[in-house]
């Protein structure tokens, strides 16, 4: 465990923001950062999505402090400044989804030795709501989660699906495990994408934060998926979908015109989940952290009165 760097400018988080190096179990460098609060009330993991990185919640961070709360988050292996696994590091890689609980156990053994304060509570958007799920599923360090759009399914057409599986999982041994999934490729989204019709968000000042970080500290950024994450997230989704949800008290908040997770999974995984909520946020995109001011307000309010009722 050593110190790593954190562009607090770019997050424009508490400015008592900092970061450190960690090795996973497995021997992967992956990185945290930690944003206190005046006498806090516990600590927030904060479980970024794929392609994202710490610097990107710099802002959820400062809203937590004011309530009270602190912030962990991750820079999951293969993104932000952790370790990348390929010699293309704009591809999104990982062999297999429980290399992901690697990180979360670093992480969460961090937190312990740091001391952070308890409880500890998870907030998750995207691929990070996934990784969080089956955390939820196998260890009992958080009293309440909040997740923004889960991963829980891959989007794409019924008739796509078989083919996908199928390509995915032929990959390791057809030796394009390390190549980007169809469609995908090397450039970055928020910088190759126009406003306009965005998947991300509606919100264009949101829109422009995440532009100014991807070309302030380009190194954070990632293209896309490798065929081996396919597989792996393919692979992962559909083991989740078999397991009963947790015994935590859950939040879940997903936008109308969400356009890049699968939201059937979420409807059906929320309306079984015993203590769980699912909220609709009208004319919001996949990124409901991210989006207009009164959708933004609305999810982090809802996740601090969880957090306030399970302490």
């Amino acid at each position: 465990m050593s110190a790593a760097p954190l562009d607090n400018i770019i997050a424009e988080g508490p400015t008592d923001g900092r970061a450190e190096w960690l090795k996973t179990s497995d021997g992967v460098r992956i990185r945290v950062a930690v944003w206190h609060a005046e006498g806090p009330r516990g600590t927030v993991f904060v479980l970024p999505g794929r392609t994202e990185y710490v610097e990107k919640y710099g802002r959820a961070a400062a809203v937590l402090a004011e309530a009270g709360y602190a912030t962990l988050s991750i820079d999951w292996r293969g993104q932000g400044l952790a370790d990348r696994a390929l010699d293309d590091a704009m591809v999104g890689h990982v062999g297999n989804f429980a290399e992901y609980q690697l990180d979360m156990q670093a992480a969460l053994g961090f937190a312990r030795a740091e001391g952070l304060p308890e409880p500890y509570y998870m907030m998750a958007h995207s691929m990070g709501g996934c990784i969080g799920l089956r955390s939820l599923m196998t260890c009992t360090d958080f009293a309440a989660a909040a997740f923004s759009a889960p991963m829980w399914g891959i989007l794409m057409a019924a008739w796509m699906r078989p083919l996908a599986v199928m390509l995915a999982g032929a990959s390791h041994w057809l030796g394009y495990a390390g190549r980007y999934a169809p469609g995908t490729g090397p450039s970055t989204y928020v910088l190759d994408a126009p406003f306009a019709g965005n998947t991300l968000t509606t919100d264009a000042e949101m829109w422009d934060y995440m532009r100014r970080q991807a070309i302030a500290q380009p190194g954070l950024s990632l293209g896309g998926p490798s065929m081996a994450w396919l597989d792996a997230a393919l692979a992962e989704c559909h083991a989740l979908s078999l397991m009963a949800s947790p015994g935590v008290p859950a939040v879940c908040t997903l936008g109308l015109q969400e356009r890049i997770v699968d939201v059937a999974p979420i409807h059906l995984r929320m309306a079984q989940w015993r203590g769980g909520r699912l909220d609709l946020a009208a004319a919001a995109e996949h990124e409901v952290m991210m989006e207009r001011p009164a959708t933004r307000a609305a999810f982090f309010d809802k996740a601090i009165r969880l957090f306030e009722a399970n302490r």
